[in-house]
């Protein structure tokens, strides 16, 4: 046991190694905290987009276009696409084609955008389907008490849709903080690629793997356990 603790303290410790997990530690919560905001903030965009029914034409005498909805259909095709590709796809595209001319960009910044576009598609369908599954009684009684729509969603069904949407929420930040570990696809340092450079340095690639590996567990972990206690707190509101 002793002599398993001094190849670690040469793997981690010497060399001041311990630093490229921090580093790459640093990068993945970095850009999971930025994607998340970004992710959150276009899925509700999309997500209003679907459920909005706007109708430019909804007087033409044409049938076509007055059942046009142009928004819906955006926000469909957005959330097609997205979930219908791999995020390392859209990593690589974003990276080597869309951003290929800005060469200064920095990888965190092309990361969290990628990231965060990939979020924004599983928010919206998660915001989508906790409104839609609503009881349509409840959007009806507060308009026959004269509340105006927005007034209605805000006070009404967004607060009751936020409860059912939470665990999922969750579900889809671990899941994008896990993600983050193909961000070496375009040269970023996150916490696999640390454990790379360690193993290029030592040649031992167990130990870096599973620190890895140990690291992303108890985040997940402590992250689990901050959501539970927010949805306890909710259910004790009710």
């Amino acid at each position: 046991m002793t002599e398993y603790l001094g190849v670690l303290k040469e793997i981690f410790i010497e060399g001041q190694r311990y630093q490229y997990m921090i580093q790459g530690l640093s990068f993945s919560v970095g850009v999971t905290l930025f994607s998340a905001i970004l992710g959150i903030i276009l899925g509700i965009l999309a997500a209003i987009m679907r459920i909005c029914n706007f109708r430019p034409f909804k007087h033409s005498q044409n049938k076509k276009w007055k059942n046009w909805t142009p928004l819906t259909n955006l926000s469909i095709l957005y959330t097609d696409i997205i979930r219908g590709t791999p995020a390392v796809v859209q990593l690589m595209i974003l990276a080597n084609i869309i951003f290929a001319g800005f060469r200064d960009m920095p990888v965190f910044l092309i990361a969290g955008i990628a990231f965060g576009i990939n979020s924004g598609a599983y928010v919206c369908e998660i915001i989508r389907a906790g409104i839609e599954g609503l009881d349509k009684g409840q959007m009806e009684a507060a308009r026959a008490l004269g509340m105006p729509y927005h007034i209605a969603m805000k006070e009404v069904i967004i607060p009751q849709a936020i409860r059912k949407i939470l665990p999922a929420l969750v579900s889809e930040f671990i899941t994008l903080l896990k993600e983050t570990s193909i961000v070496g696809f375009i040269g970023g340092v996150d916490l696999l690629r640390s454990a790379n450079i360690i193993t290029s340095q030592t040649y031992r690639g167990v130990e870096p793997l599973l620190a890895v590996g140990l690291i992303y567990l108890v985040m997940v972990g402590i992250f689990t356990k901050i959501m539970r206690n927010v949805e306890k707190g909710l259910k004790v509101s009710d």
